[in-house]
């Protein structure tokens, strides 16, 4: 009995380094970014109210053209400035999809939204390469103040790809600085989206809140990842 426990102990062993092997060669095939990576913002870098009185949230809303009824994903949620403004936005007939990839950020966003009832939000936990974001299921995808954090763009953006519904929007909010002074030059975000099968659509330099906003939608299918052509930093 002993000895059997053991084998099934011993095959599930070399299983788990086989998924993590196959795991690793898979990632493997998307080339690295050529340019440095911000550290994930632990705290705030300004304040809800003060974000509000520069009216950031519903300016941002409406230059996506959010609408009552849509699907949205806000990625790299963090403590929900962007979550709970859009939940109303909405409306009942739609849904947002809160994520973050630091369990405890997870956590205090849904608390947060079970105590303010937002009944048409989901907070989950998401991967730093890929979001797992269901197929043709967002009409806009929110990226705000953290595309420079990601450490494999060309992955992730590959993974997003296909979660856009026909006619949808990724909606990139950030500071036109380098990308290790959490930042992203315009044009190094315009070359990495266009290297995954996006296209830039709208672009607006929005001095009141230090950044820009640009929106990215498909302009056909993703290569294949060992395709992918890199872009060097602006």
């Amino acid at each position: 009995m002993m000895r059997r426990a053991a084998v099934i102990a011993l095959l599930l062993f070399v299983t788990s380094c086989d998924v993590f092997t196959v795991r690793q060669a898979d990632d493997s095939r998307f080339p690295p970014a050529d340019r440095p990576v911000s550290n994930i913002s632990a705290g705030k870098f300004s304040t809800e109210e003060e974000r509000d009185r520069r009216n950031e949230a519903e300016t941002v809303m409406d230059m996506a053209r959010i609408e009552p009824g849509m699907t949205v994903a806000d990625i790299g949620a963090g403590n929900g400035y962007y979550t709970v403004r859009l939940a109303p936005r909405v409306g009942a007939d739609g849904r947002v999809l809160a994520e973050d990839i630091i369990p405890e950020t997870r956590d205090r966003l849904a608390d947060r939204v079970s105590r303010e009832r937002l009944d048409n939000v989901s907070v989950r936990l998401g991967e730093p390469g890929d979001p797992k974001l269901p197929a043709d299921s967002f009409d806009r995808i929110f990226m705000v103040y953290m595309y420079h954090e990601i450490e494999s763009p060309y992955e992730f953006l590959w993974h997003i790809h296909p979660a856009l519904r026909d006619g949808g929007r990724i909606v990139v909010v950030d500071a036109d600085r380098p990308t290790n002074r959490h930042g992203t030059p315009p044009e190094l975000l315009r070359c990495e989206f266009a290297a995954v099968g996006f296209r830039r659509v709208d672009y607006r330099p929005m001095p009141k809140i230090g950044g820009y906003l640009a929106m990215f939608e498909r302009a056909g299918p993703r290569p294949d990842p060992d395709a992918i052509a890199v872009c060097g930093q602006h």
